[in-house]
């Protein structure tokens, strides 16, 4: 009972913590990535580039702004509650899809019989399939702690408090979040539901995991001013020394 206790007070002095902004973005991007994932951009036997790649390395950006100023554990905290909410959302909209009405898409499509189809499919987007949820939310909850230990591990060595630290440790530890992110996904939903074979799972995961490292790479030196300022700021002091002092 005294580590529920303790692990419910660091929670809740972490949430207090962390700028409701960045968790209100990494909230956002995680709900919006699972919708976006639906939408195929590029497919072919062995590359398949979905719409949730544009916005899925934002979340990384985020666990990396969080890890540098707070560590690791909060981090991997943060990321276990943005997964609770993005289930409990899948859940809701799970729910309403199920409920009887029309999307405006029906009302705009020619005839009736296109107008279910459409409506159908739109119940089944945001419905989504459990099995896709489960696996989304292993492999989010996999790869935050890759992405957080290999981030703290990096910074010990190569974070000297510069924009070159911070590039290091961050794409190191997405390449590797990513990576694990990608293929555990693949392995459990792609293969199992899908058919795919796992030069598919391997190559897709890799291809997938670099477009994600660049896209985040283009936006890093947004993510270490925040971080900085942070630290400028001495946003968080109560948590670390909180931290410091139940070591």
């Amino acid at each position: 009972m005294k580590f529920l206790k303790k692990e419910w007070e660091d929670y809740k002095l972490l949430l207090r913590s962390v700028p409701s902004m960045v968790i209100s973005i990494f909230i956002l991007s995680v709900v919006c990535m699972n919708l976006l994932a639906n939408k195929e951009l590029f497919s072919s036997q062995y590359l398949c580039i979905n719409s949730g790649l544009a916005l899925s390395w934002i979340s990384f950006l985020c666990m990396d702004c969080i890890c540098k100023r707070f560590g690791a554990k909060a981090a991997t905290k943060i990321s276990i509650l943005v997964m609770f909410v993005n289930i409990v959302t899948v859940v809701i909209f799970k729910l309403l899809s199920m409920t009887p009405g029309h999307w405006a898409a029906y009302f705009m499509a020619p005839d009736a019989v296109t107008a279910e189809y459409v409506n159908e499919g739109l119940n089944a987007t945001f419905g989504g399939a459990w099995y896709v949820v489960l696996g989304s939310s292993i492999a989010m909850a996999l790869s935050a702690i890759v992405n957080s230990t290999v981030n703290v591990s990096m910074g010990k060595i190569a974070d000297k408090g510069g924009y070159r630290g911070f590039a290091i440790r961050s794409f190191v530890s997405t390449a590797a979040g990513q990576f694990v992110d990608n293929f555990v996904f693949s392995a459990l939903v792609s293969h199992v539901f899908f058919g795919w074979n796992w030069t598919q799972v391997i190559i897709c995961s890799i291809t997938s995991m670099i477009i994600e490292l660049a896209l985040e790479a283009a936006f890093s030196p947004v993510g270490y001013k925040v971080s900085k300022e942070w630290e400028n700021k001495g946003i968080g002091k109560e948590y670390l020394r909180f931290i410091q002092k139940a070591a």
